[in-house]
């Protein structure tokens, strides 16, 4: 059952009533909501609007068969707001799983190459693009390159941390107290592919909420109810990412 836990959330339910009666089928009888928040947060380049944490937490708590809300993500050690952003989370009352990001070094000091030489781009560029690139791009991005040699800067750091072992283990634990029967899984990641095999081989029901058409072909091909998260965009974004003619009916 739906019970809106702000104001706010009430008056938007009012605007959106197909939307609720969706999610209160999708949800069921039980359900748990698991949060690939490091897949999550780099979706929002592509879709021009943000995720607010606890917005999507009052809005998940409105249903009340909703058990649990589980959150994937980093830690930057030693920065101050990172740590901040998981106290607020737990905070909000997520059940949150984080472990520190590794910051992954990559040279890219083209000193010792050609400057038509790929063998430093192959490192950030997709090698199916890399191939259709001309000689001369090659060469223009190589010399960018050395222009940020010469001030001295001869690698970046890449951040990586990956939760599917995480998730798909508290996935299991869920299957195996056999007290949820809606497993939903917020994210696109291709990772999650075996523990939604495992929700369906358990006769449960696995749902991906994501952006379509966004879905890795290895989810699209087991056959799993994808949800459009921009079907709720108003009830979890950043405020400010309220349409105007929206806010102006909901004060």
């Amino acid at each position: 059952m739906f019970n809106p836990k702000t104001e706010r959330i009430k008056k938007l339910a009012e605007l959106y009533p197909d939307v609720i009666l969706e999610l209160e089928n999708i949800f069921g009888k039980s359900a748990n909501i698991y949060i690939d928040w490091q897949n999550v947060i780099h979706r929002q380049e592509k879709i021009k609007w943000h995720f607010h944490t606890k917005r999507m937490k009052q809005f998940f708590n409105s249903f009340d068969v909703i058990q649990s809300v589980k959150i994937y993500t980093g830690t930057l050690e030693g920065d101050a707001k990172s740590e901040e952003q998981i106290e607020e989370l737990k905070n909000f009352k997520y059940i949150v799983s984080t472990k520190p990001v590794k910051l992954i070094p990559l040279s890219i000091d083209v000193s010792s190459i050609s400057n038509n030489s790929p063998d430093i781009l192959k490192n950030f560029i997709d090698k199916n693009l890399l191939s259709k690139l001309d000689l001369e791009t090659v060469e223009f991005l190589n010399g960018k390159l050395f222009d940020l040699n010469k001030r001295g800067v001869l690698k970046i750091e890449k951040p990586k941390c990956n939760f599917d072992v995480e998730l798909a283990m508290d996935i299991q634990k869920d299957i195996d107290s056999d007290s949820v029967d809606n497993f939903i899984i917020l994210s696109g990641d291709s990772d999650f592919a075996d523990p939604i095999k495992r929700i369906k081989n358990n006769d449960k029901n696995a749902i991906i909420f994501s952006i379509s058409g966004k879905v890795t072909p290895e989810l699209n091909q087991l056959d799993v109810f994808i949800f459009d998260i921009k079907k709720i965009k108003e009830f979890i974004c950043w405020p400010k990412e309220i349409p105007q003619t929206i806010i102006s009916k909901i004060g």
